[in-house]
C-alpha cells in the first residue's frame, strides 16, 4: 500500500533531521508538482520558514514543532470565560484575557526558561 500525499507531507517533519526533512519535500515535489500544482506551490514557499526549528537544539526542537503550549493557553482562557458566562461588552471580555495573559506572562519570565538560553544565543549569532 502507498502512502498517501498527506502522510508523505507529513513525513517531512517528522525526519530526524533537517537536511532528510528537505529531501522528503524534494522528493514530494518532483512526484507531485504536476498533480497538486497549488499545493505544491505553497509548500515551496513556506518550506524553509517551517523547518526553522530544526537549527535548534533537539530538546528545543521538539518543544517549537509543538502546538501544546499554544492549545494549553487557549484552553485556559476558554475555561476563565466560561465561568463568567456572558460578559456585559466586548472590553469585559479583553480585559480580562489581557489579564490572564500578563499573569502567564510574568509567571513564565521568572520560572524555569522553557527554552535553553544557550540555544537561543547561538541561533541569534547565527542570524547576524
Amino acid at each position: 500500500m502507498f502512502p498517501t500525499f498527506a502522510a508523505r507531507l507529513k513525513e517531512i517533519w517528522l525526519a530526524p533531521t533537517g537536511e532528510l526533512a528537505r529531501q522528503r519535500a524534494q522528493a514530494l515535489i518532483q512526484e507531485n508538482e504536476n498533480r497538486f500544482p497549488q499545493a505544491i506551490e505553497i509548500l515551496e514557499e513556506g518550506l524553509e520558514d517551517s523547518l526553522a526549528f530544526y537549527a535548534f537544539p533537539k530538546l528545543d526542537a521538539c518543544k517549537i514543532s509543538s502546538t501544546n503550549m499554544l492549545e494549553r493557553l487557549n484552553r485556559e482562557i476558554r475555561r476563565r470565560t466560561k465561568v463568567v458566562g456572558i460578559f456585559p461588552n466586548p472590553d469585559s471580555y479583553l480585559r480580562l484575557t489581557t489579564t490572564y495573559l500578563m499573569e502567564y506572562a510574568e509567571d513564565w519570565s521568572v520560572s524555569k526558561a522553557y527554552l535553553n538560553p544557550q540555544s537561543i544565543q547561538t541561533l541569534l549569532h547565527k542570524a547576524a
